[in-house]
């Protein structure tokens, strides 16, 4: 019990920083993206108030709010999706109101449609939601005496300021993606790293933990296509940012051979982890695999320092040349002939990553 009481405090001191780094680290990379919805919410509500005359234009700040939302997807087309299905929320609104008036049934009424078409309109319930909140505020606060549509008319200059500081304050998002490509690369990495192990000591355990670590990948592919797909539609729309195109698509062909590569590794990890039962070594399937896990890391490097694409491209073509199982495991059991077999694809898709054309990565290889 002694014991025990300092082991707890130090595990609570454990979770406190790690939590007070994870919050601090949330606030830094959602930086940018706070600073583009407040200016353009005070740009919106300016020219809404000031230049149109409203005296109160809550809608025109709550659907810049909505339209940029603070999600890692900063596409212009969620942008321009978002303001308009909301526009059409709020116009619906204000038409059913000037129809039927204001009231408990009316209210009922107005929701039913917005919230039936929103969920026509977008598969995300959050969208609905927001179009619904937004409805209700028409329906239930009176809007200025005298004043048709004014509510609309504040939608429609929203949607526009927020494509327009989609392009003009960009979040960034090309840092988005190199940081989750990083993230993913290392990972890869960690995960080959296991397998070399594995059957380089006959270690069943470190197969196991090469294929947990190779599986944990899938959510950062995940992650990294969401943030490259949005830095490449904000880079084209963005006068600052369309220089990085270039650097943006060459990252597409980067995140393919990760992905390819990573679920080529879980089935060899899966397979090297029933193979090593029987309690052999096999160091040449160990270093063959080492030297494409270090093809992999160059690859990721070539991404901050594109001199080392030639690298990668030279140790992979090295290593497809030498990829028959009479040359890897002559001595071999057909199932160590298999794990070779396994490997000739992965090295022709880590080619492709450096650029290779795929037919001439295939041609690399020799006849089996």
């Amino acid at each position: 019990m002694t014991e025990s009481a300092p082991l707890r405090r130090l595990a609570r001191r454990v979770h406190v920083r790690a939590t007070l780094r994870s919050a601090g680290r949330r606030g830094a990379e959602s930086l940018p993206a706070v600073i583009q919805i407040v200016v353009a919410s005070v740009v919106s509500y300016s020219i809404s108030h000031y230049l149109l005359g409203h005296p109160a234009p809550f809608i025109a700040v709550a659907v810049t709010i909505t339209s940029l939302g603070l999600t890692r997807d900063a596409r212009p087309r969620r942008v321009f999706d978002n303001a308009l299905g909301v526009a059409i929320g709020i116009t619906l609104s204000e038409l059913l109101v000037f129809v039927v008036g204001r009231g408990v049934w009316q209210i009922a009424i107005v929701l039913f449609v917005v919230l039936l078409i929103a969920r026509v309109f977008s598969p995300n319930p959050a969208f609905a939601v927001a179009a619904a909140v937004q409805s209700a505020i028409v329906v239930i606060v009176p809007g200025p005496t005298g004043l048709v549509f004014t509510r609309t008319l504040d939608a429609v200059v929203a949607g526009v300021v927020a494509l327009a500081a989609t392009a003009l304050i960009p979040r960034n998002p090309n840092k988005d993606a190199a940081r989750e490509r990083r993230r993913l690369f290392a990972a890869v990495d960690e995960g080959i790293g296991s397998v070399v192990d594995c059957l380089r000591d006959a270690d069943e355990a470190a197969g196991e933990l090469g294929l947990a670590r190779l599986r944990r990948t899938q959510p950062m592919i995940d992650a990294w296509t969401a943030s490259l797909e949005s830095a490449i539609a904000v880079a084209r729309i963005s006068p600052f940012l369309r220089s990085r195109l270039p650097e943006l698509h060459r990252d597409v062909r980067f995140l393919a051979a990760a992905d390819l590569a990573a679920r080529h590794m879980r089935t060899l990890a899966r397979r090297t982890e029933f193979l090593v039962r029987d309690g052999v070594r096999r160091p040449a399937l160990a270093e063959i695999v080492e030297q494409l896990g270090t093809g992999m890391r160059l690859i990721g490097d070539e991404a901050d320092d594109p001199q080392v694409g030639g690298s990668a491209r030279s140790l992979l073509t090295d290593v497809a040349r030498r990829l028959t199982p009479s040359g890897i495991v002559p001595d071999g059991h057909v199932t160590d002939l298999a794990i070779v077999l396994m490997l000739r694809p992965l090295a022709v898709d880590l080619l492709v990553g450096t650029g290779m054309p795929i037919d001439e990565a295939r041609a690399l290889l020799p006849e089996v």
